[in-house]
């Protein structure tokens, strides 16, 4: 039993320690996904199809793993990306998250389901910090929301496509979970018997979505499910004119999250995107899909040279940025890999699970023979 964060070596250490932690509905939605979870297992397991091939007595005695992205050089190739209702998790919740990637230089990711305000992180968090936007029907609020990130300087936006309607998470509906949460004899046993998170969810200010509250009560003060909001509150007649809309509202570094085809890549560039998220969602909207592994090689060899094509979803290992990155990825991004070290340890938890990728991708470059990342290519990956 890992007793504490310093006994988390890996990814799946601090899953283990947070699903002991947490209670069961808060565990199992920050760790499921849709239907039968065949997408979300695919995620990581694409990245067993490959190998890496390494150079030799290459003489490497210093690293360059810096990369850069939306017109951001980051210090390592791998982000936080934008993850819902983070002060469910952990009372520290973005900021918590947002200062851990500072002291690590890289990406920090903000959803518009966040529990901190734009304006409180931007005064609180000096690296380069992302928004993404769910487009929601009220016209209002999307303005609202892209405004506030204009006067606060976020670096980028990133407009999430793959939400036309809510995935079928079926561990969500077993567990009865809901945003605010539903505190039925079933699950108010489970908080009970984990007073530590108790404590903090009763006792912390109150639970909120800081960016939404304004405008709608869905989500704070109206008790709904992730996939019913999505399905109900959010704009499902989204179309390509539509993104070219918001683009221009934006009018900085602009990406778009859920690319899954070579097609829709190509329709990214006409509709002036600077970056790509090859994404699924993390196995939570149509599961049976492909994984953005998968896609990778193929996407990039069709825009690579057009865009920055980012790789998220199913990252564990730093052997698995690398084998990305040598498929033409600028970096990848993930969400549980820095989540389940939120919830069992806020900011020095998430702080730990990036050192511990940072570490892995420095070994695993030396064993590799290469000394920066532009040096990794197709020809140090081979598939089975």
């Amino acid at each position: 039993m890992f007793k504490s964060i310093e006994n988390c070596n890996n990814v799946n250490d601090f899953r283990n320690l947070a699903k002991q932690k947490l209670p069961s509905p808060i565990f199992h939605y920050i760790d499921g996904a849709a239907d039968d979870e065949s997408t979300y297992k695919r995620n990581t397991l694409a990245y067993d199809d490959c190998d890496l091939v390494p150079n030799v007595l290459a003489g490497v005695n210093k690293i360059d793993m810096t990369t850069t992205i939306l017109g951001q050089k980051l210090d390592m190739p791998i982000y936080c990306a934008p993850t819902a209702l983070q002060r469910l998790f952990h009372h520290e919740g973005e900021i918590g998250v947002g200062k851990a990637a500072e002291k690590f230089g890289t990406m920090f990711g903000v959803s518009s389901l966040g529990t901190a305000s734009i304006e409180e992180i931007a005064k609180q968090i000096s690296s380069p910090k992302l928004f993404q936007l769910y487009v929601h029907k009220d016209q209002g609020l999307n303005k609202s929301l892209i405004e506030s990130c204009k006067e606060f300087k976020f670096d980028a936006l990133a407009v999430t496509v793959d939400t036309a309607v809510g995935g079928n998470r079926e561990r969500d509906l077993k567990t009865g979970f809901t945003i605010p949460m539903n505190l039925s004899f079933k699950s108010f046993i489970s908080f009970i018997s984990h007073p530590s998170w108790a404590y903090n969810y009763f006792t912390k200010p109150k639970w909120e979505l800081s960016n939404l509250k304004k405008h709608i009560s869905e989500g704070t003060n109206v008790m709904t499910s992730v996939g019913d909001y999505f399905t109900k509150m959010l704009d499902n007649s989204l179309d390509w004119k539509g993104i070219e809309t918001i683009n221009k509202h934006w009018g900085g570094q602009f990406a778009l999250k859920g690319i899954m085809s070579v097609e829709d890549a190509k329709k990214a560039i006409d509709v002036g995107a600077s970056a790509i998220m090859l994404s699924n969602h993390g196995g939570r909207q149509l599961d049976g899909s492909r994984s953005p592994f998968d896609q990778l090689s193929e996407i990039v060899d069709a825009v690579g040279d057009k865009i920055d094509v980012i790789c998220e979803g199913g990252i564990r290992r730093g052997t698995h940025i690398l084998k990305a990155l040598s498929l033409g990825a600028k970096a990848c991004s993930g969400g549980r890999m820095y989540l389940y070290a939120l919830a069992v340890g806020g900011q020095k938890g998430v702080e730990r699970a990036l050192g511990n990728l940072k570490r892995e991708i420095e070994r695993d470059m030396i064993l590799m023979g290469v000394s920066s990342i532009d040096q990794l290519s197709k020809k140090n990956i081979k598939f089975r």
